[in-house]
């Protein structure tokens, strides 16, 4: 299967000796990790098989968050260390998309941008959630930063789940939203492009955002995601740590281009699109976040300020919820204490699939020597 890594080797060299002497220092970044990860330029372990005696080099990864190799061990470690934090509710899933006429401006200013664009959704849907004619109370909002489509063309947009529910002003109660409803999604449009052309005046009085821009309509939809702990993994899983292309999508690789696959919306149907290795490489790129720039946020009762108050909502929460019957253990149920768990520390070997793994020696990077 082709991978990133696998592209850029064959075309990272020209891109570079094209466009470096303008490229930006995270894009250069993200060439150099993706290329390097998981290689001996990085060092790792060097492992034996006792049982087939095969050796096996295990090499370091990148960490780099544009890497697809790298994002699902973040999503996995993100996941469990979230999960605790995540409240017995029905949640809201709010896309807020920026009109075209605002995206140049966007991608020119991208850390003030961004950050702005994700505080100005967040602080609408929970002004607009603390009305009494809708919720009435404090929503948790988390906000991921996308700015693609399936064919990698520059496209921000902003989602946020969002609690189907708040916590009154007093924190004593929690009040529920209606049915598959949360807030007008219109009123929410407006709000939110008042609130982001009110905070660039503030944080940037020196762009020059022409008049009109302002008057154009914003794309904002709600979905109502489910309900408890299942819903939230679904969406983090989909939505977190994901980047703008993934192996899984790339089907065709020659000396002149990419073949990639996306799906239409409208039909639900996959086509394939055929792009020059520069193409390719410039879209990628388009979508490598600045350093520095978190690309996930925590809103209203999910905001780390308000981390007692969460706790407190949980244990409200988990005390209405219905309590689950223990299921009765089957007669052939081997009993709890006999069962034995696997360590997992204990690596199995690739080749064989049988025997443990010994580690022989440590590799450093650059002069790892791989067989």
């Amino acid at each position: 299967m082709i991978d990133v890594q696998t592209v850029f080797r064959r075309f990272a060299g020209g891109y570079l000796a094209e466009h470096g002497a303008s490229m930006l220092p995270s894009h250069r970044r993200a060439i150099a990790d993706i290329l390097a990860c998981r290689t001996p330029a990085l060092g790792g372990h060097l492992w034996h098989c006792p049982s087939c005696s095969a050796d096996v080099y295990a090499y370091h990864s990148c960490r780099n968050r544009s890497c697809p190799t790298c994002h699902a061990g973040q999503t996995e470690r993100w996941l469990a260390d979230r999960q605790a934090e995540m409240l017995p509710a029905p949640y809201v899933h709010i896309t807020v998309t920026v009109p075209e006429g605002l995206r140049s401006i966007m991608q020119a200013n991208q850390k003030d941008g961004y950050a702005l664009l994700m505080k100005a959704a967040a602080e609408a849907i929970i002004e607009l959630a603390a009305d009494p004619k809708y919720v009435g109370g404090t929503v948790g909002v988390l906000a991921v930063l996308h700015t693609w489509t399936q064919q990698m063309v520059y496209h921000p947009h902003v989602h946020c789940l969002v609690t189907g529910g708040g916590v009154s002003a007093d924190g004593r109660f929690w009040r529920p939203a209606r049915r598959n409803f949360l807030v007008p999604v219109k009123a929410l449009a407006k709000l939110v492009r008042g609130k982001l052309r009110a905070a660039l005046a503030r944080k940037r009085p020196d762009l020059a955002v022409p008049d009109d821009v302002w008057r154009m309509p914003w794309i904002v939809h709600a979905t109502a995601w489910g309900r408890g702990e299942q819903a939230v993994l679904d969406y983090l899983a989909r939505y977190v740590f994901r980047i703008a292309i993934t192996k899984s999508r790339i089907v065709g690789l020659d000396d002149q281009g990419v073949t990639i696959r996306h799906k239409v919306r409208k039909s639900n149907r996959w086509r394939t699109i055929r792009l020059g290795g520069h193409e390719f490489m410039r879209r990628f790129l388009t979508h490598v976040l600045p350093k520095g720039l978190h690309k996930v946020r925590y809103f209203g009762l999910w905001h780390p300020s308000k981390r007692e108050l969460a706790r407190k909502v949980r244990v409200m929460l988990s005390l209405e919820r219905p309590i689950k019957q223990p299921a009765a253990e089957t007669p052939d149920e081997p009993p709890q204490q006999n069962r034995v768990e696997p360590d997992p520390d204990i690596r199995t070997c690739p080749c064989c699939r049988h025997g443990p793994l010994v580690l022989v020696r440590r590799l450093r990077a650059q002069t790892a020597m791989g067989p």
